[in-house]
């Protein structure tokens, strides 16, 4: 897919990650990164693939998903806009640890790893950052192994729905009300099955704290389902 017209530089800045460069380290990635588009449905890359880029999100959401052993697939996160992925296998040489789908059209700003390594170097601000991201990331998948390991279900999907309710773009002053996510989707999050998501929703919506309506998700009771997500 062609680059021109597009400005490498600036979907760069659009990513806090890349906001910790200065205009000199921005220019040099742009120079020598390449956009990809990918369509609906499209595998990015898949799980023990060879890294050697690191893609920041331009436009549109991706989906990151890990196989069980059982079979199943298990989702890590969805990314979107401004967010940036891939940065384990780029930093460590090694294989991918997790498949990446894309669940919308998307654009991504794609950057090789000896680029971004030679530029690791020369800005250290910029390794801090991304240092940070990782750490960000350490501590959900920790929280995410505490959920499984010692919460019951309904206190893991009310934790979760909070949780999408304030993902980008809304925020957690300004939480979005409906989530179009279906209960198979839910249940891959937490590590469960639809039929026992169904029943829990099910519940919850004869007591007034979610509606379930014409495929989306609405949350009528924040303030009951945050009791649930802190409840011991």
């Amino acid at each position: 897919m062609s680059d021109i017209g597009v400005d490498k530089e600036k979907l760069l800045g659009q990513s806090l990650v890349f906001q910790a460069l200065d205009n000199e380290g921005r220019r040099r990635l742009a120079a020598f990164a390449h956009v990809k588009r990918f369509a609906a449905g499209e595998t990015i890359f898949d799980m023990g693939e060879p890294g050697s880029s690191m893609m920041a999100i331009a436009e549109g959401t991706v989906r990151v998903e890990l196989a069980t052993s059982g079979g199943k697939d298990v989702i890590l996160a969805e990314l979107r806009a401004g967010d940036v992925f891939g940065e384990i296998a780029l930093l460590d040489g090694g294989d991918r640890s997790a498949s990446v789908r894309s669940i919308s059209n998307s654009t991504l700003v794609v950057l090789e790893r000896r680029v971004l390594l030679d530029v690791l170097q020369r800005h250290p601000q910029f390794s801090i950052r991304l240092i940070e991201l990782l750490c960000r990331r350490v501590r959900r998948s920790d929280e995410r192994m505490m959920e499984v390991a010692f919460m019951d279900l309904p206190q893991r999907l009310a934790r979760l729905l909070l949780r999408l309710s304030a993902a980008s773009p809304a925020s957690a002053e300004a939480p979005q009300a409906r989530l179009s996510l279906s209960q198979s989707e839910l249940a891959r999050m937490i590590g469960n099955t639809r039929e026992n998501v169904n029943r829990c929703l099910r519940k919850w919506q004869e007591g007034g704290l979610v509606e379930l309506k014409d495929g989306w998700l609405v949350l009528q009771n924040r303030s009951a389902l945050s009791s649930l997500a802190e409840s011991e």
